[in-house]
């Protein structure tokens, strides 16, 4: 088999080959981006770069991000849908453009050398053109010259080959997408159909060359940038001739595990199966958050309520395929940090406290459980029936899933007809049958309802780089500076997250920060604010921001930038590595007032704040 270790490996010597700096994966949690909850994609925390500003690593970069996706939540469970995932990609900022990003796709494809793939195995497509642009010819022309013959290349519309904006304006383009053959080699079709499974997408090539604006036309970037994605479960499970991404080497001993602990084969029964991948998925990415270097915990808002539903999602599943042992989530994650450990080291490191949330996760679900089957009891024993109403009120209150309503009503059914059978009347015949249709149209309701809502947070993006925005931003630096000052050196990020009307801080602390101590901070960062100091940015080596003061988390991950890293400096007051945007000068910024200050888990406090 090959191995996932193998691919990373080879797709960074490959570009490092190509002029690229590697870097390091970013964190899952986008630091100063309200429009998203987690890193969708190796672009994401490249924002300010992709618009203009200079990378410490030069204008080619490439790198294995960790990524989250959660619009695919309920459709996990096949052999293709993942909530984490890492994503190979490759950039340029400026530098090369069409030509050489197809170029170096189809070499580190084909070659001996790389992949070695049989280029008669694959196809391509390209952006048709449309009143907005016109058809990619160069792309189109330069698959031809690499020996793809016109039949093996589609040509799509938007919806299939392109890219962006975001939102309603910003960078954006067309994208060329490349697809292998996973049937019978001897089969292949001479023609290339995309809506065919067998054809399996596995890399794709953004070509950001056009900024649509406000009144909606598309004018071409000064800046024109390459952005691509292959995503490496699924070229792992390609290259080994398996669709199955379950069954590939960061993943079979997970559901190995799981197998362990339900006394269940994968594979053999679809509904177990199904179940196998959830658990095993949710876990996988459950670790990951909880593990990365911005960690979140289990909450009811944002990045902590997905993070919640991940893992209480496994756990019903781990009860409907028989697991029994308390706190079996941890003995999954222990799997996933061994897999992971050498790749990305913060799970190693945050091994005790992603083992400590997901215990108390998994117990405190587990009495919401008993409480809800407690209800669904009531219910019953009053009504003598579940309705569809009642079905979805036990799914949205207590986390009960469809089928796991199904096998309590099975039960039930056992019960009664137990009871039946010690009665005069042993011909009575009495069952509950469950309101299918009912539930669904309620779940369905719900659905619209939730896509409604978080239309705006779950959305993928490019960084909210609003006036607004930026002001908050530079807020927090000064208001990290001046709590470092008040409360003690200790203090430091956790998270954070910035929209147009407040900015929402994590930090370490121990203790509840008093009224005092509020006053304090306010006071200092207004008076910064009144100093009117300038702000501005170095590239710095690890060791020259040391010595300038600078504060951040010093690790291992600047060493594949040649130990450059960007500091931003208020003035003479503080220093920070970070990517920006920032004010010119802190005069702008107005009155700064704490809001609400609170506590999110142990050993960490949250403030929100206004600018005024």
């Amino acid at each position: 088999m090959i191995s996932s270790e193998e691919i990373r490996k080879k797709y960074l010597d490959f570009f490092k080959s190509k002029g690229h700096t590697v870097m390091p994966s970013a964190s899952l949690i986008p630091e100063n981006d309200p429009t998203v909850l987690f890193t969708t994609a190796g672009m994401h925390p490249l924002v300010p770069y992709l618009l203009g500003e200079k990378h410490p690593g030069g204008n080619r970069l490439t790198n294995i991000q960790k990524c989250i996706r959660t619009g695919d939540i309920d459709e996990v469970g096949d052999n293709v849908h993942l909530t984490f995932f890492e994503m190979m990609g490759n950039w340029s900022l400026g530098d090369y453009f069409k030509q050489e990003a197809i170029e170096y796709s189809f070499e580190f494809l084909t070659s001996k050398e790389w992949l070695g793939l049989d280029k008669n195995l694959l196809a391509v497509s390209v952006f048709q053109g449309d009143n907005d642009a016109p058809f990619d010819s160069e792309a189109f022309e330069k698959w031809k010259s690499l020996g793809i013959s016109e039949k093996r290349i589609a040509k799509l519309p938007k919806k299939n080959n392109w890219w962006g904006p975001a939102g309603e304006t910003g960078p954006c383009g067309p994208d060329t997408e490349m697809f292998y053959w996973t049937g019978d080699p001897n089969k292949v079709l001479d023609e290339f159909d995309d809506t065919d499974p067998l054809w399996v997408e596995i890399w794709n090539d953004v070509f950001m060359e056009y900024n649509k604006t406000k009144e909606g036309t598309y004018i071409p970037l000064a800046q024109k940038n390459v952005d691509t994605g292959m995503g490496l479960e699924r070229t792992v499970a390609v290259l080994n001739d398996n669709c199955d991404m379950y069954q590939i080497d960061t993943f079979k001993p997970i559901i190995e595990k799981i197998e362990e602990l339900s006394g269940k084969k994968y594979g053999e029964n679809t509904e177990d199966t199904r179940a196998m991948r959830i658990i095993a998925d949710h876990l996988r990415a459950a670790t990951f958050i909880l593990g990365d270097e911005r960690g979140i915990i289990p909450s009811n808002v944002g990045q902590g309520y997905v993070l919640r539903r991940l893992i209480r999602r496994a756990v019903r599943y781990g009860k409907m395929i028989g697991i029994k042992e308390d706190h079996f989530t941890s003995l999954v994650a222990r799997v996933v940090i061994k897999l992971f450990r050498g790749v990305y080291k913060e799970l190693e490191r945050n091994e005790d406290s992603i083992v400590e949330e997901l215990v108390k996760e998994e117990s405190k679900f587990a009495r919401t459980l008993q409480n809800g089957l407690d209800e669904f009891r009531k219910i019953f024993n009053k009504n003598g029936r579940i309705t569809g109403k009642d079905a979805f009120y036990l799914y949205q209150s207590y986390g009960f899933p469809k089928e796991m309503i199904k096998e309590d009503i099975k039960e039930l059914n056992k019960s009664i007809t137990n009871l039946v059978n010690n009665e005069v009347n042993k011909d009575q015949k009495i069952s509950i049958e469950f309101p299918e249709e009912e539930f669904d149209e309620e779940f369905k309701k719900h659905q619209e309802l939730s896509r409604t809502a978080s239309a705006g947070v779950f959305k993928g993006g490019l960084a909210d780089n609003s006036e607004a925005v930026v002001k908050y931003h530079t807020a927090t630096h000064l208001m990290l500076q001046a709590m470092r000052e008040i409360l003690g050196d200790h203090v430091e990020q956790r998270g954070s997250n910035l929209t147009a009307e407040r900015l929402r801080f994590d930090f370490s602390h121990p203790v509840k920060v008093t009224p005092e101590e509020i006053q304090k901070i306010e006071a200092r960062v207004n008076e910064i604010i009144q100093k009117d100091l300038p702000v501005h940015f170095e590239i710095l080596s690890i060791d020259e921001a040391k010595k300038r003061g600078a504060t951040g988390i010093f690790d291992e991950k600047y060493e594949a930038l040649g130990n450059n890293i960007k500091v931003y400096f208020v003035g003479d007051y503080s220093a920070e590595i970070c990517g920006g945007p920032h004010v010119e000068h802190t005069g702008v910024l107005g009155t700064f007032k704490i809001q609400k200050e609170e506590a999110v888990s142990q050993g960490v406090r949250r403030i929100k704040a206004t600018l005024q």
